[in-house]
């Protein structure tokens, strides 16, 4: 029923919320755009899927340690693939090129290690299923929810409420003017790109236990659609990816309710063309704004 596909679509749409978060990171401290953030969502999934299938860990130990692991090829990109064009003094596209080529070799590697093939993934955090107003709402759903909206709560916190946050914003601002006054620009965008890794990983685990199944290719449709969510919001604002996640997430499930399965992935598209035509800068983004 509809109720039922709204649900599903404010689920899938948090999760699209949380890898555009990533780029929103990226671009508001460093303003370039990171397309390897599609693949670095999933290795995430994969690291989990180790974790838990073949190491037998605990699913939470799985969770935190893929997120240090895929944190860390976040750092590897930039340093091996971002930081040197930064350096030589290139421009954003340069940096957008690089990371589409860090994105492929990543993949490969995937596919070498766990081949192309669907793979079947661990259902987390599912206990069980509850009516409301004649709709099943699993526990997934609902947990997915709440993880993701305390993780999105806690980056938030990180920006606006520490020292590290106004360390990025004033990175964001100006790198000159910020080593000027003392910031280690260097080590500010390590965390930036940790973060935003990190915060894949989650995505990567929620979704993978929301759909059952992993593959080395899944990041790719993610990664667009995530991207779309961060355009749609403001891309550079955090608080514009989540509604721009959600918002993709809940148009894709009407479009699935009304038209089928078939127009699922056009939506996104389609999204995106029309905020590029009609505001360019997204739902909370300013002419020139961005901001962290």
């Amino acid at each position: 029923m509809f109720l039922e596909q709204l649900v599903n679509g404010i689920s899938v749409g948090i999760i699209y919320a949380l890898v555009a978060v990533g780029y929103s990171l990226v671009f508001g401290v460093l303003h370039i755009i990171n397309l390897c953030h599609g693949v670095i969502y999933t290795f995430g999934a994969f690291m989990v899927y180790i974790g838990i299938v073949q190491l037998e860990l605990n699913p939470i130990l799985a969770i935190l340690i893929s997120c240090v692991l895929t944190g860390m090829l976040g750092l590897l990109v930039d340093r091996i693939g971002l930081k040197p064009l930064r350096d030589k003094g290139s421009d954003w596209t340069a940096a957008m090129i690089s990371s589409i080529g860090c994105s492929y070799i990543i993949t490969n590697c995937l596919q070498i290690a766990f081949g192309s093939q669907l793979i079947r993934f661990p259902v987390l955090l599912d206990f069980g299923s509850f009516q409301l107003f004649g709709a099943t709402i699993t526990s997934q759903q609902v947990m997915i929810a709440i993880v993701a909206i305390v993780l999105l709560i806690l980056l938030t916190l990180i920006i606006r409420g520490t020292r590290v946050g106004l360390a990025m914003r004033s990175v964001c601002q100006s790198e000159t003017a910020a080593a000027i006054n003392g910031i280690n620009v260097n080590n500010i965008i390590t965390f930036t790109f940790f973060l935003g890794a990190a915060s894949a990983a989650i995505a990567g685990a929620l979704n993978a236990s929301y759909y059952e199944y992993i593959r080395p290719s899944m990041g790719n449709m993610m990664g667009l659609k995530a991207f779309s969510a961060a355009v749609l919001g403001g891309i550079g604002s955090l608080t514009g990816s989540v509604i721009g996640g959600v918002c993709i997430g809940v148009i894709e499930a009407v479009a699935v309710y009304f038209l089928g399965g078939t127009y699922q992935d056009l939506v996104a598209f389609f999204i995106l063309f029309l905020v590029l035509l009609i505001r360019p800068y997204g739902i909370l983004g300013k002419k020139e704004s961005t901001k962290v």
